[in-house]
């Protein structure tokens, strides 16, 4: 059997059911969110790329920010019948993939990345079951909706799973 496999571009999301997969590429310092209910089968995957939407005043694409996208990923996951009590996630990426000798060229966005979604998933009452965030690798997530289970293929490593 075929299994259908769904991409997930930066600074977006999308939800698939059972027994479809989900994947996205390219987490470097973006942060992969994989939301999954347990009982349903049904898997939200986020591709975030920055933490915070306050500091912008003109947003196009509320899928961009952590504190917006994955609030609105929760709300359309229970809109398709999942229940709060059932939803896990497991979160990749967040790394620092660029080293400056003068740290205020650039502030750690990996490192933000990974705080807010922390933040935003506290605040929605998921548990994160299991998680890959930091160091200075290029991530490609990789979820199976009939087992809840998250491939990781890190650059130079191979695949860890989540």
């Amino acid at each position: 059997m075929i299994v259908e496999q769904v991409k997930v571009g930066i600074a977006d999301y999308k939800i698939v059911k059972a027994p479809k997969k989900i994947m996205t590429i390219g987490l470097g310092s973006c942060v992969g969110i994989c939301i999954y209910d347990t009982k349903t089968k049904v898997v939200g995957l986020a591709h975030i790329m920055l933490s915070d939407s306050k500091r912008f005043k003109n947003i196009d694409n509320e899928k961009k920010f952590a504190d917006l996208a994955i609030p609105k990923l929760v709300n359309e996951m229970i809109d398709l019948g999942c229940e709060r009590s059932n939803l896990i996630a497991k979160i990749a990426g967040g790394a620092s993939m660029f080293n400056f000798s003068d740290s205020k060229m650039i502030s750690d966005i990996g490192k933000r990345n990974g705080i807010a979604v922390r933040e935003s998933l506290k605040k929605e009452k998921i548990d994160i079951v299991a998680e890959d965030i930091g160091g200075n690798k290029g991530r490609t997530m990789i979820v199976d909706s009939l087992t809840g289970k998250v491939n990781l293929r890190i650059v130079g490593e191979g695949i860890k799973e989540l």
